[in-house]
């Protein structure tokens, strides 16, 4: 169980509440917890969802918080946690709209009591709009955003980005950014607000890029077509002759040159690389040339260069890869692989190893009175 004592980071002394779900709140408790933050975490008696797939000490998302069960629908266990938010700070949830309020924890209620509290309420669709009490996952809401369309080879299907762009981008981080803005807003005028932090928004957010290119016409909307996506054969993946793979990003000229050298391919197609029309041909050159050594070997001939060239590693490679090891990019914590804290903070850094993810419960009495609030009998 993470210690109630004394944190470090740049958000010590912060005090969340996280109410249980999945996708992107829990993720978004982890950040805060990371940097400091004490975020405790309410769960409901016999709760299912991904926790009762994955047992509670792999819940990496878990790390540094502290667990409570606490039936809601008793008026003793919504007493307690109304008790508990009036001396936090934040609070972040990730239900249906209304789902808060007929709990009687609606955002009115809450800032009525706690004026300063930050309510920070993740959805997919929004607290607002036709679909805002419809069900939905990440692969609904990038698709709903224009995002989706764009992931994929030319002629093939749109691909899911497993759930990182919805859940964890559009979610996860806009939430935290929303609720640490708003923190920074009360702490100058004392009062809290609602972060309505909506999956759809964040996506919509991280497209201006590519919308400032379309409206220039320098993006089009087909997948396999443009520099991002596949359709430049310089910014592609290729296979290796071990049946692994190479990662090839080189977008500008200088980058491109060092790359053309180190696969050894003539120095004629610098010339031409950016007629569009060359880049079939390109494409094969490019190809074949890799597919003769293994992915190992590729990644020492390219050591040093600006080729823009990187292995495609797996999760567990990526662990032992010498330049994470040197900045501590992973931790093992009582044998679970984990990403370190990010990002890095001179002057108050939260501790380099995180706790391992709490198997154990604390009674919300105690998290009470750890917090200086009276108890509910």
């Amino acid at each position: 169980m993470p210690s109630a004592g004394r944190r470090v980071g740049p958000l010590a002394g912060i005090r969340i509440v996280e109410f249980a779900g999945i996708g992107p709140a829990p993720l978004a408790g982890m950040l805060l917890a990371d940097l400091g933050a004490d975020v405790v975490v309410v769960d409901r008696p016999g709760a299912g969802g991904i926790g009762s797939l994955v047992p509670r000490r792999h819940l990496i998302t878990n790390r540094g918080k502290r667990l409570t069960v606490v039936d809601l629908k008793t008026v003793i266990g919504r007493a307690s946690v109304l008790q508990m938010l009036d001396g936090a700070d934040g609070l972040l949830e990730g239900f249906r709209p209304g789902t808060m309020e007929r709990l009687g924890l609606g955002p009115e209620s809450l800032l009525g009591r706690n004026p300063r509290l930050v309510v920070c309420r993740i959805t997919g669709w929004g607290q607002t709009g036709p679909l805002a009490q419809t069900a939905g996952h990440d692969i609904n809401y990038i698709a709903l955003t224009g995002s989706l369309d764009t992931i994929g080879r030319a002629g093939g299907p749109p691909m899911p980005p497993v759930n990182f762009l919805g859940d964890y981008a559009g979610g996860t981080m806009f939430a935290v950014a929303g609720l640490l803005a708003a923190l920074l807003e009360a702490g100058r005028s004392g009062r809290g607000q609602v972060v309505d932090a909506a999956m759809i928004d964040g996506v919509g957010a991280l497209m201006a890029p590519m919308m400032g290119m379309l409206a220039a016409g320098a993006w089009v909307p087909e997948r396999g077509r443009n520099l991002f996506d596949t359709g430049a054969p310089f910014y592609d993946v290729y296979p290796t002759a071990d049946q692994k793979f190479l990662a090839v990003g080189a977008l500008e000229d200088e980058f491109f040159a060092a790359l053309v050298r180190g696969l050894g391919l003539p120095h004629e197609v610098t010339a031409s690389r950016w007629n569009q029309g060359t880049w079939p041909e390109l494409r094969r050159q490019i190809a074949a040339a890799i597919v003769e050594k293994t992915r190992d070997e590729w990644e020492l001939i390219f050591a040093g260069s600006d080729a823009c060239v990187a292995p495609v590693l797996t999760i567990a490679e990526a662990a032992g890869h010498p330049h994470h090891q040197r900045r501590g990019g992973f931790v093992t914590v009582e044998g679970q692989l984990q990403p370190a804290p990010a990002p890095r903070f001179s002057s108050t850094p939260p501790p380099p190893s995180p706790a391992a993810p709490p198997v154990d419960l604390t009674p919300i009495q105690a998290i009470l009175a750890d917090w200086g609030r009276p108890t509910t009998a």
